[in-house]
């Protein structure tokens, strides 16, 4: 009996695994995105590099996907989450920084004048994130980006901020890794606080994300190693950055990228260099009922040069109100 049990399973398993491969080619595998040119470059582009004797064939090694992650795999408006994250710490750590009621951009915030303390452009800001972020351990800071992103909320939607995920770009992730590629964060948005939710809300390992950063120092306190962090930046992984930061961490050229600003255009004009298949998209901003809509005239992920160089190459751009069914997954 037991020969005959293995005989027969020995037919059937190729016969289940047919039925289940059949299936998921004829599931659809981004059901958040309506039927269009955007979803079809996608999904003709990943069965061409796929295609076993495929004259654009890709091995599986070499399928390296880069995404960036504010306003292309989460939103980013009113201002970027982590800097309202840095806000907040500005408030919680002021007691112990008497010095700030006179000392901008630090004051005007404590005064709740925000447009002020931000009128300083990208220095006020790069003070503040440096005092938010450094004078700590790696693992301090890390607990501390995790209990903000558990409880703080979005001011339009009342979500938390890691449920302010694009539910398309979500299946464009799944659909990527179930297809042989490797996805990987690139973001001008601090590596050490990417890392702490990447791979809870992407799938996409810490390890995977390159990001901007601060300098750290090992040390030891009391018998312990530790790495501090300094109010020193290290690396700033936007424009021309971008493709700098891929090289140094992946070491391979991305076959495909996905951006939403002029500040991943280098990236894009990095990925899509020929030859072989090379696939690039840009998420167009078009919806200010379900998100907002902005592009060339936004100060927050603006898409001005990156949307004429997308018409003149032929690269995807997702109208979001048209080409997205869904935009978040708390959505009816």
């Amino acid at each position: 009996m037991t020969y005959f049990i293995r005989v027969a399973k020995s037919y059937l398993l190729p016969i289940i695994l047919l039925v289940f491969a059949s299936s998921a080619q004829g599931a659809d595998a981004l059901p958040s995105w309506n039927e269009g040119r955007a979803k079809q470059s996608i999904v003709s582009f990943v069965e061409r590099v796929t295609a076993q004797g495929s004259a654009d064939f890709v091995p599986v090694p070499e399928r390296i996907a880069v995404f960036d992650n504010d306003g292309t795999l989460w939103a980013e408006q009113p201002m970027y989450f982590q800097l309202l994250f840095a806000l907040h710490r500005v408030k919680v750590l002021a007691p112990q920084h008497p010095e700030w009621a006179s000392q901008e951009p630090f004051a005007s915030l404590l005064k709740g004048d925000l447009k002020g303390a931000l009128s300083g452009g990208g220095t006020a800001i790069m003070q503040i994130v440096m005092a938010t972020h450094s004078g700590m351990t790696t693992e301090e800071f890390e607990q501390i980006v995790r209990d903000w992103t558990a409880s703080a909320k979005h001011p339009k939607t009342g979500q938390l901020y890691t449920k302010m995920v694009y539910q398309p770009m979500l299946e464009v992730l799944a659909y990527l890794r179930a297809n042989g590629f490797k996805t990987y964060i690139v973001s001008g948005g601090g590596i050490d606080f990417m890392r702490v939710f990447s791979e809870e809300v992407y799938g996409i390992p810490p390890e995977q994300v390159i990001g901007s950063s601060g300098k750290t120092k090992f040390e030891m306190r009391d018998g312990t190693p530790l790495l501090m962090r300094l109010a020193e930046v290290n690396f700033i992984d936007d424009k021309a950055g971008k493709p700098v930061g891929i090289h140094q961490h992946i070491g391979r050229r991305p076959i495909a990228a996905f951006g939403n600003s002029d500040g991943d255009l280098q990236m894009l004009q990095w990925t899509c260099r020929p030859p072989g298949p090379r696939f690039c998209l840009f998420v167009r901003h078009t919806d200010g009922d379900r998100e907002w809509a902005y592009d060339r005239a936004s100060s927050i992920g603006r898409l001005d040069k990156g949307l004429d160089e997308a018409g003149i190459m032929n690269w995807t751009v997702v109208d979001m109100k048209t080409d997205w069914r869904k935009v978040f997954a708390f959505e009816p």
